[in-house]
């Protein structure tokens, strides 16, 4: 009998992949949504990628309330929790986006507890999982632990971790059992879009490329594959030894200044906007004093804490293909729809 799996937050750039891969692997998909007029957004989105052939369909739910998450999660054998809100709020308004991503994570698992359902994959980032920015460049695994009091922190990775210390807090008190829930902790996300909307941290590559950055600031990415990232959550929704674990997914790391050659080499005149010039730290944090977007990586400059992958791969046998192959697809889908000007190429 085929499965169902319950995608939370189907308009978001990594839940949109989730359903295309789960509908690709035959499954019967249900993805909510925070209102019904946003089913066509989606259900248009997905069908670039795959024919749903009337395996999709769609709840409405919001994170921030507990209406609608019980009737989301009914008749689910799994579910795939992977919205979140995104911003880069800082200070007071912090709460905006820990609250929602905290209590929603906990409506998902208490319906998905009182359904009897056999996994919770969450999405959370290796924003939990780091040492505090102000210490020597790192290599951190999932044995370690944000320190949500860093100041440092923006209030979007604040918001991952303190979501996660609840997800498995909940678990270990019963709520669920540990064993029915497994994390998963991406770095930076790039690859294809499935369309306009809800582009999360691509809009990284859709900025080099318009031409709106001055230059390549020192900050840096590890780089996964949105398309590899939704592989690996079907993976550990599936795996037995998924149960209870944490798994890092990060590829390369690759600093602005590489990221924008790699579009310069492989994109040609597509990328004849990107800039060559290098962004002293300096004028950075002179524009963080003005730019809430820029006062939110200034804290990242020159900074090299990365992630090890080394047990996604040895338990689950996953791989992220490379970030010249995801950055090009990421740019060439952006032209594809519209977002930027260019040429569509093909996707592996």
């Amino acid at each position: 009998m085929t499965e169902s799996i319950l995608v939370t937050g189907g308009t978001g750039f990594v839940a949109g992949w989730c359903v295309v891969e789960l509908l690709r692997r035959g499954y019967e998909v249900r993805t909510t949504v925070r209102s019904p007029s946003r089913r066509d957004a989606v259900l248009e989105a997905v069908t670039t990628a795959v024919e749903p052939g009337g395996r999709l369909t769609f709840a409405v739910a919001d994170l921030t309330s507990d209406a609608g998450w019980d009737e989301a999660v009914a008749g689910c054998d799994r579910v795939l929790h992977v919205a979140s809100p995104l911003g880069t709020e800082t200070g007071r308004d912090q709460d905006a986006l820990i609250g929602p991503a905290r209590d929603g994570t906990l409506r998902v698992l208490r319906a998905a507890a009182g359904a009897g359902v056999k996994r919770v994959v969450t999405t959370s980032a290796c924003a939990a999982a780091s040492p505090p920015l102000a210490t020597a460049d790192s290599v951190s695994d999932e044995s370690r632990w944000t320190d949500t009091d860093d100041p440092a922190l923006t209030g979007y990775r604040r918001s991952k971790a303190v979501a996660e210390r609840a997800a498995w807090r909940f678990a270990e008190a019963g709520g669920a059992g540990a064993a029915a829930l497994t994390t998963i902790l991406p770095g930076a996300v790039f690859g294809p879009v499935l369309g306009p909307a809800d582009r999360g941290s691509v809009q990284v590559v859709e900025r080099l490329l318009a031409g709106r950055m001055p230059g390549t600031p020192r900050i840096g990415f590890e780089v996964v594959d949105v398309r590899d990232l939704a592989d690996l959550h079907i993976r550990a929704m599936t795996a037995p030894e998924a149960a209870g674990q944490r798994f890092i997914a990060t590829g390369e790391f690759l600093w602005m200044a590489q990221i924008a050659r790699v579009l310069r080499d492989e994109l040609g005149d597509a990328a004849r906007k990107v800039p060559t010039r290098a962004l002293p730290d300096l004028a950075v944090r002179l524009m963080a004093r003005v730019d809430p977007g820029v006062r939110a990586v200034a804290p990242y400059l020159g900074r090299r804490h990365l992630h090890s992958a080394a047990k996604a791969e040895r338990v689950l046998g996953w791989r992220t293909r490379s970030a010249v192959s995801t950055l090009t697809d990421c740019a060439r889908s952006l032209a594809a729809h519209g977002v930027v000007p260019g040429r569509r190429g093909p996707m592996a």
